[in-house]
């Protein structure tokens, strides 16, 4: 008997055999070992051969969600900046809307109606796989107690119930790895009621350029400042400063110190806006203060409409450790728009603004100065580290 012909006996009773009971696959074995005169022990090999080399059907559950979907999410991923699940499931269907209203959604209407249904767990999985290495850098503390405390109450909450405009400012620097020389700092408002976040650059942080800087946020806010809650940094508690928030009307309370917790959002927000676009290197010369006020506002516009935040409200405690619990994640646009205590007037002027942006061309923004900052400061500067 012929090679081929072999084959094709093992080829007629192959299907057969494999999904057989053991009487079956015994009857098979004997009229081919009768046939072909090969030993039982070779048909048995033989037929596990052509099973390992044979492209079998997918074992386990079905794939619901194909590399298509994984795409898709990635796409609004790298347009939100790269957020956490968390953060990402509760906007996904907000910016598919938006792309789609934009004509920039280019992904077909199934794999949008699965990406829609995605879960936050599964998108937790699915962000596991493409989450970039992160910058595991620390910034330096540059906060330096003023004498002048004593003039400024501390407030240590409850900070609930606070109507939108109460917020916590912070300055950080961009020194590198040296507080050496002169160099960059950037202030950062961070509004506790709608998590609404405003930052402005300035050279250095002395009491004149720390008030123009507050001053420059305050106009770029969506309703008025009531008031504002730093740390015991000497440049907020000075009383050039003190004085120019009691004309302004502006209440101001400052935290204890060195309790980092007492400006717990503040805190928080210059992780996820200061060190997540600006970094960790130094920017030591005066010509990229300009460039990076100019990304603090095309980035405040970006995050405060378009990126959602969550918010701790409370903490459980269990023997020595801490379950936090938090709000749905919103984005502080839609919190500024779900408040009560927010005017009228200033919510249609807001909502206006919003209809006529563009998130993709703002993230193409955003990127495009933050490489033209780090290029003036190579050119400019002294050193990037």
């Amino acid at each position: 008997m012929t090679m081929a012909t072999k084959k094709d006996i093992f080829t007629e009773h192959k299907k057969r055999y494999w999904g057989g009971s053991k009487e079956v696959k015994r009857e098979i074995l004997s009229h081919i070992c009768f046939v072909t005169g090969i030993h039982r022990k070779s048909a048995i090999r033989k037929f596990a051969s052509l099973r390992r080399n044979c492209v079998l059907k997918h074992r386990g559950r079905a794939v619901t969600y194909s590399p298509l979907v994984t795409s898709a999410l990635r796409t609004l991923w790298e347009l939100a900046s790269e957020p956490c699940a968390e953060l990402l499931t509760p906007m996904i269907s907000e910016y598919v809307s938006h792309l789609q209203g934009n004509k920039q959604w280019t992904h077909d209407p199934k794999t949008t109606a699965l990406l829609l249904a995605m879960s936050e767990a599964t998108v937790r999985r699915r962000l596991a796989r493409f989450v970039h290495a992160r910058d595991k850098r620390r910034g330096i503390s540059t906060t330096s107690p003023s004498q002048l405390k004593t003039i400024i109450p501390i407030f240590t909450g409850p900070w609930e119930g606070r109507p939108p405009g109460f917020g916590q400012i912070d300055t950080v620097v961009h020194c590198g790895s040296t507080l050496a020389g002169d160099m960059v700092f950037s202030f950062n408002f961070t509004d506790v009621a709608t998590m609404w976040s405003q930052a402005a650059a300035q050279w250095n942080k002395g009491q004149f350029a720390t008030q123009e800087s507050m001053a420059r946020v305050r106009k770029q806010l969506p309703f008025p400042t009531l008031g504002v809650h730093p740390d015991t940094g000497s440049e907020f508690i000075n009383r050039f400063v003190y004085d120019w928030c009691q004309r302004e009307n502006i209440q101001m309370t400052r935290s204890r110190p060195n309790r980092k917790n007492d400006n717990r959002y503040i805190e928080e927000r210059n992780g996820h806006i200061i060190r997540k676009f600006v970094g960790y290197d130094r920017l030591d010369c005066q010509e990229t203060v300009p460039v990076l006020n100019d990304l603090y506002q095309i980035l405040g516009v970006y995050l405060n409409h378009f990126v959602a935040v969550r918010k701790c409200i409370k903490k459980i405690r269990f023997g020595s450790r801490y379950k936090r619990v938090y709000d749905k994640a919103k984005t502080p646009f839609q919190r500024v728009m779900e408040h009560k205590l927010v005017s009228d007037k200033n919510k249609q002027k807001l909502k206006e603004e919003h209809d006529q942006l563009d998130m993709t061309k703002l993230k193409q923004k955003v990127d495009e100065i933050t490489r033209r900052l780090y290029d003036i400061q190579r050119h400019y500067g002294t050193t990037l580290r």
